[in-house]
């Protein structure tokens, strides 16, 4: 059973709390106004606690355990977990890395109080997000028998400013949105091909657009032959599930702007003909964790009151091997007019994104197109595990993006 989170803009412990998270920089942390707020047990010790523990480049955490002022039997443990300091110029200074490590440490819990102590009330959408994370929703841990009712799991989020700011009721209902779509994408990039294959993303696709009460296109195998959707069928051909394209629109009244956002949504990429090697194919459930991340910022997006007219392109196929797999040397008859020779099978990302961002020029006539992947291994040499990569036609739309980003 997954947990249930609760977003409070102060901190208020619900009764049975098991574990407390406290996370900020060191500096906030010693604050004599945060000091006076936490349980009068771990006040005595918190200095001790702070003077072995520094949060150097990478954070760390320790932990202490104080007695619990409503049972004489139970005790409440308290993970602190202070921040890196430093940061470079490509990290948020909220540092949403290092808060999803330290809150997963108390994550197993069944009931868990998480308080994050900000510089400023503007870092609290990053930071909730990524508290969220350390929750996952997906597991098929095995389980043992019984006959009781598993009891619920809650994790009640909390924030503290150290500049005096606080988190309005508007903001916090944002990042709860945010966060729920954080946790959806998670779900979908953690499930594995055998419960997520294309059928199963149209139909999540599907419940998001009735959540959100949005229009929903579908277009499958036959479809996308008879349109022309080469890079698409190409990759897909090959698999049981047939390949799709999905897009969920969102049109306001008084919207002035088409956005598009395309992700690539591979189930599972095999590098189809030119096969992956073994120690390079696990993992590549995740392949789809471009379309999951639109879907679901669609959603949040939508839910959130975006002002102007938003498309969602789902681009779905499972590259796969088999009879009808494309084989290098094949040329394929893209959605654009162009025509494409394979030489490597593994390239398929590009092929479906392309036949995604060729329907948003020429359907959508979209001003702005996102496209969101899980692209190439090249990116996380150039840029690592943290930071994503983005290029950009446009100079002025990559700044926004980067200064989003922090």
């Amino acid at each position: 059973m997954a947990h249930t989170l609760q977003f409070q803009p102060s901190l208020k412990m619900p009764a049975g709390t098991e574990t407390l998270v406290v996370v900020g920089h060191k500096k906030n942390l010693q604050s004599k106004e945060f000091v006076a707020n936490l349980p009068k047990a771990a006040q005595s010790l918190w200095a001790g606690v702070l003077a072995r523990v520094e949060g150097g480049s990478n954070g760390a955490s320790t932990s202490l355990w104080i007695p619990d002022g409503k049972s004489k039997t139970k005790a409440i443990k308290v993970i602190v977990g202070v921040l890196p300091e430093t940061s470079s110029r490509h990290n948020c200074v909220a540092r949403p890395d290092a808060i999803t490590r330290m809150v997963r440490a108390g994550s197993a819990a069944k009931k868990v109080s998480v308080w994050l102590v900000l510089k400023a009330a503007e870092h609290a959408f990053p930071a909730g997000c990524a508290a969220a994370e350390a929750f996952p929703l997906y597991s098929q841990k095995s389980k043992k028998n019984t006959s009781k009712t598993p009891k619920p799991k809650v994790a009640s989020i909390a924030f503290s400013c150290a500049d005096g700011s606080t988190i309005s009721k508007d903001a916090l209902g944002f990042i709860s949105n945010a966060a729920a779509s954080v946790r959806a994408c998670a779900r979908m990039v953690d499930t594995p091909t055998s419960e997520l294959n294309t059928d199963h993303f149209v139909a999540e696709a599907k419940e998001v657009a009735k959540r959100t009460g949005t229009k929903i296109t579908v277009l499958r195998q036959k479809k996308l032959e008879e349109k022309g959707f080469g890079g698409l069928v190409g990759v897909g051909q090959a698999a049981d599930h047939e390949p799709a394209l999905v897009v969920l629109t969102h049109k306001p009244t008084g919207a002035k702007k088409k956005v598009s956002w395309v992700g690539k949504g591979i189930v599972y990429d095999t590098g189809g003909l030119s096969l992956k090697m073994k120690g390079s194919m696990a993992g590549m459930k995740m392949d789809m964790g471009g379309a999951a991340a639109v879907l679901h910022a669609f959603e949040a997006a939508v839910m959130g009151g975006f002002p102007e007219e938003l498309h969602a392109i789902l681009c779905l196929a499972e590259n796969s091997v088999g009879p009808n797999a494309t084989r290098p040397d094949d040329i394929l008859y893209m959605y654009s007019g162009k025509t494409v020779e394979v030489n490597n099978t593994d390239a398929e990302g590009r092929l479906v994104l392309a036949d995604g961002v060729a329907y948003a020029v020429k359907n959508l006539k979209s001003d702005v197109i996102v496209d969101m992947a899980t692209l190439t291994g090249a990116q996380l040499v150039a840029t690592g595990r943290r930071h994503a990569g983005i290029v950009s036609n446009c100079e002025d739309f990559e700044a926004a993006a980067v200064r989003a980003a922090i």
